[in-house]
């Protein structure tokens, strides 16, 4: 059954129990790393897993002595989508302030703490800086897609100095392993430069360029070259520096230039002026190109012009388009190295462009078409007119353009916080203010249910653009990102899903008339002769009735399971609670409500129940004080709790299925999760956990949850 792909992993039944427990016991030790607890002046803020989560614990103490007081704490870093840089909430636990956030992809992250919006401070537990961002930090996620971003062994790498010349300027330039000042050999040089607004230190601190040259180097995977790096042009002074100091070529033919945004623009410029041999643009904005006889004359001296875009966040896209038509049409040589379908216009984006375009350098490379997984330019990209449909607009490749109505105009920040960081987690991205409106891209997301609000100034604001509603939240908007791993939560044809309808009783736990949601399925008959399996599935905690389907996409699920014909037919009552009595609320009242006015079972056999967060905790309360009363439970993202006074032999006996689900480390739940699972073996309870649901406590996790569970019900 595809459902089971959401899991971390799978064991035969027999085994569970058993694997259980050495879970519980190896997490258990790894939790202890994750937890919040005070921290001494050199404690580090953040620490990496090994599995690419980063963990941060922020001293309280720490934040108020270096900006003042604050309400509220942030990491921003390049956590985006794209890499996009993004603001990670934490939480006020004690005295820290603490999140885990992952797992992240292998590469380079940089990041910053910030309170209240201004107030900015570098990470003082962490060396690695940014010479450019004094309040920046960073840190590497090792993985076999970023082994050439890690450190060379020492001693077998190049050199890193700096050269000053003309006027007091200065460039850094890299030597090759092996480089002696003296000697009869000369090697070709590549200029690399940055962009406005960057530094030619940010080759070294966010571009990892060191790094690429010497393992490249390491695996002679490039030829041997000098390298300067440089601002965003190069003046000629530059060049006769690095020509009387090294010992390079002073011709064309071994030049190459390369460089970032507008250090990509003039790096083309240059090499169609043919003073340069070798040229790559990363992210580059030229969008014309010299025709007739210049045409002619680029093509006999230039050897490679190498071209390098981001998707659709990149600035450059368009501007990429434009220069192809345009080299198209003078007869310019040059190649595409296809559009990065992950990467905007950063770093981590840089990096790639370098490690692809270094090997291709003063040598035959037998490969010249664009990089794996990179795909073509498919035409500029233009979202929607200001103000001409509503928001977000989501392309059918994930991309998502969020914009305000005008309401905003005065505002000074405006940022979306959405469930786009890794496994569903919350990421706060900010917009740029656009005419009277704010407006920003934002992807490639994957295929999912995203819900999001606008923070502006610091308040929470609905996005009055898009009609959907979440009413627990009512600041809240949701979308859909269609795709094949978003099926099941996709509407199916009309006419042929369950009903979704509103069952109003009287409770005298609450003393009042409440409401519950039932879904009833496809060909639902209330004269059957035999009465219809019954779920009671329940919220969390702040929530109620109606988010299940409005947030969980519970009629989605089923709707499709059913008509896949994963699912037994059954009622599924989504019941409020909200209450001081759970136990009674749903026994003594929402149950018979139910029973008198559905055609569903009363026999425990027939009924299951299941939770989420506080509902997972009532749940669990259920199954103590009544086993056997409901023959079909399940816990999503919640503890057992303690083991005094639990009949475990009742619980066995009544209990056809216990399935126990939780997020990953981003889950809080997760270490009192892991000790549930030690008091049920304790008890000898018999229960299934097929392993963490990969995200966060939030509705992408429990979503899942629901689409492994349902189908299991009351088959056995």
């Amino acid at each position: 059954m595809p459902f089971l792909l959401y899991h971390g992993r799978s064991q035969p039944q027999g085994r569970r129990r058993l694997m259980a427990a050495i879970t519980a016991a190896l997490t258990m030790l790894a939790t202890l790393s994750l937890t919040p607890r005070p921290a001494a002046a050199d404690t580090p803020w953040l620490t990496v897993s090994e599995d690419g989560y980063a963990s941060f614990a922020v001293p309280a103490a720490a934040v108020e002595a270096a900006v003042g007081p604050v309400s509220q704490v942030v990491i921003e870093g390049n956590f985006g989508p794209s890499s996009a840089w993004a603001e990670f909430g934490l939480t006020r636990r004690g005295d820290l302030w603490s999140g885990v956030l992952g797992p992240l992809r292998p590469g380079l992250y940089s990041y910053q703490v910030t309170g209240d919006d201004t107030k900015g401070l570098k990470d003082p537990t962490n060396p690695a800086a940014v010479a450019s961002k004094p309040l920046w930090s960073t840190f590497l996620v090792p993985g076999d897609a970023a082994r050439l971003l890690a450190d060379a062994p020492p001693g077998q790498g190049g050199k890193v100095e700096t050269l000053t010349y003309r006027g007091g300027r200065q460039a850094l330039v890299w030597t090759p392993p092996g480089y002696a000042t003296q000697g009869r050999t000369a090697y070709p040089v590549l200029f690399l430069q940055s962009g406005a607004g960057r530094s030619a230190t940010d080759w070294l601190d966010l571009g990892r360029a060191g790094q690429i040259l010497d393992n490249l180097s390491i695996r002679r995977a490039m030829a041997p070259m000098v390298v300067v790096i440089g601002g965003e042009d190069v003046p000629a002074e530059l060049r006769r520096a690095v020509e009387s100091r090294y010992r390079v070529h002073r011709d064309p033919a071994h030049r190459a230039i390369a460089g970032v945004a507008e250090g990509g623009t003039r790096a083309l410029r240059e090499a169609l002026a043919r003073r340069y041999a070798y040229a790559g643009s990363f992210s580059g904005l030229l969008e014309d190109a010299p025709g007739g006889a210049a045409a002619n004359a680029v093509n006999r001296h230039v050897k490679l012009l190498r071209l390098y875009t981001g998707n659709v966040t990149d600035p450059a896209y368009n501007a990429a388009v434009r220069l192809t038509k345009a080299l198209d049409r003078a007869g310019v040589r040059y190649e595409f190295d296809g559009v990065n379908p992950d990467a905007g216009a950063n770093w981590n984006a840089w990096q790639e462009n370098l490690i692809d375009f270094l090997p291709r350098l003063f040598r035959r490379v037998p490969e010249h078409g664009p990089s794996a997984g990179h795909g073509r330019l498919k035409g500029e990209f233009a979202p929607p007119a200001p103000g001409t449909t509503p928001t977000p607009f989501v392309t059918e490749d994930g991309f998502v353009t969020f914009e305000t109505t005008t309401a905003f105009t005065g505002a000074q920040r405006v940022k979306v916080w959405a469930n786009w960081a890794p496994n569903g987690s919350w990421l706060r991205i900010p917009l740029s203010r656009e005419g009277d409106r704010w407006r920003g891209t934002v992807g490639p997301l994957d295929p999912w249910f995203y819900y999001y609000r606008l923070m502006v100034d610091g308040v929470s604001v609905k996005d009055a653009s898009n009609p959907t509603k979440v009413t627990t939240e009512p600041t809240w908007s949701t979308f859909l990102v269609d795709g094949d791993e978003a099926r099941l939560l996709t509407d199916v044809p009309a006419g042929r899903g369950g009903k979704v309808e509103s069952m109003t009783y009287r409770s005298g736990v609450a003393g009042q008339d409440r409401a519950a949601l039932v879904w009833t399925p496809p060909g639902y008959d209330p004269d059957r002769a035999q009465p219809y399996p019954v779920l009671y599935l329940q919220h969390g905690g702040g929530q109620s009735y109606t988010d299940w389907v409005e947030m969980g996409r519970a009629k989605q699920i089923l709707d499709h399971h059913f008509l896949d014909g994963n699912l037994v037919p059954m009622v599924v009552v989504m019941g409020n609670g909200n209450v001081p009595d759970f136990n009674r609320e749903l026994l003594e009242h929402l149950d018979p409500a139910a029973r008198a006015r559905y055609n569903v079972s009363g026999d425990p056999s027939r009924q299951a129940l299941a939770g989420l967060s506080m509902g997972g905790g009532q749940t669990f309360g259920m199954l103590k004080a009544h086993p056997g009363r409901f023959a079909y439970v399940a816990a999503f993202s919640a503890g057992f709790g303690s083991g005094a006074g639990v009949d475990a032999e009742a619980i066995n006996n009544g209990t056809t299925m216990l399935r126990l689900y939780v997020g990953d480390r981003t889950d809080f739940v997760y270490p009192s999760f892991m000790t549930s699972l030690t008091t049920l073996n304790t008890l000898g309870i018999r229960y299934e956990f097929d392993g963490v649901t990969p995200g966060p406590h939030g509705w992408d996790v429990w979503q899942k949850n629901l689409i492994d569970l349902a189908p299991r019900l009351f088959k056995r």
